[in-house]
């Protein structure tokens, strides 16, 4: 029998690390790149060849995939957007996919990444395809269960986050008694949350949605125990995510933490 190689380009958080794990369970040898000052080093430990590279080193990441005869490659990890803005540093390649893209919105640049990946004869597969254990459900899912007025402010929330998430801004908003404290952008989900916390001052509700037309390669939404930390850190109290469309991260320890943190975690 063949051997099964796959590729995974490794960004921001344990999602790579669980995801490779799957792939491993499912008989293919992975082959990571991993992004500088966004990858865990834990994913050293499930790779079968590693290549640590900067962002913008296209080139590299092609190069890597070549060497492994990889065709097939999952994006897995976010790769937070201001290194756009800080030192950022594009070889040849990426430079050439920025001058041709129509703008800097995060589909934008992923499909012409995608689109050049493809003309050296690597296909891209769905972030999802081997997550599906993965995957939040809908209804209460960890904590406390959640108050009227949480729940109210979740179903307040939603319509809101998917409009933000349809115009490429981000996929996170912070409401409380059915008032939006916070929008998601650039500054990523983290950062989002604590500045609503903190302008609720305590009790704000988090919600986060996948894009009305989520294309399933690359940005789908995730919470794990980071995200129940940050928002415990700034006085969140609940969290409504898109169910059949967020993935949970370290699964087997949101509910131990949800309790412990007081945070209800409803899939809407």
């Amino acid at each position: 029998m063949a051997e099964k190689r796959i590729g995974l380009l490794a960004g921001y958080g344990l999602f790579p690390v669980e995801l490779a794990t799957s792939l491993k369970n499912h008989g293919y040898t992975v082959h990571v790149a991993a992004i500088k000052e966004e990858a865990s080093e834990v994913i050293e430990t499930v790779a079968d060849s590693i290549t640590w590279m900067q962002v913008g080193q296209i080139a590299t990441l092609i190069k890597t995939m070549q060497k492994h005869e990889v065709t097939e490659l999952i994006f897995a990890g976010k790769v937070h957007k201001l290194h756009l803005f800080r030192n950022f540093r594009p070889d040849l390649l990426a430079a050439k996919i920025l001058l041709q893209v129509k703008d800097f919105k995060d589909d934008s640049l992923m499909l012409g990444i995608v689109g050049a990946l493809a003309d050296k004869g690597i296909t891209v597969r769905s972030q999802l395809e081997f997550a599906d254990d993965m995957i939040a459900g809908e209804g209460h899912l960890f904590g406390p269960k959640p108050s009227k007025q949480q729940l109210k402010d979740m179903h307040f929330g939603f319509p809101q986050a998917k409009h933000i998430a349809g115009l490429d801004i981000g996929q996170t908003i912070v409401v409380k008694n059915e008032a939006v404290l916070a929008v998601e952008a650039i500054e990523g989900t983290d950062q989002a949350i604590k500045r609503g916390g903190e302008l609720g001052g305590g009790g704000a509700t988090v919600v986060k949605v996948a894009k009305p037309d989520q294309d399933a390669r690359f940005d789908v939404p995730a919470m794990g125990v980071g995200t129940l930390e940050f928002m415990a850190a700034s006085g969140c109290t609940s969290i409504g995510i898109e169910a059949g469309h967020t993935l949970l991260i370290e699964k087997d320890k949101l509910n131990e933490v949800a309790k412990r943190l007081k945070i209800s975690v409803v899939g809407i």
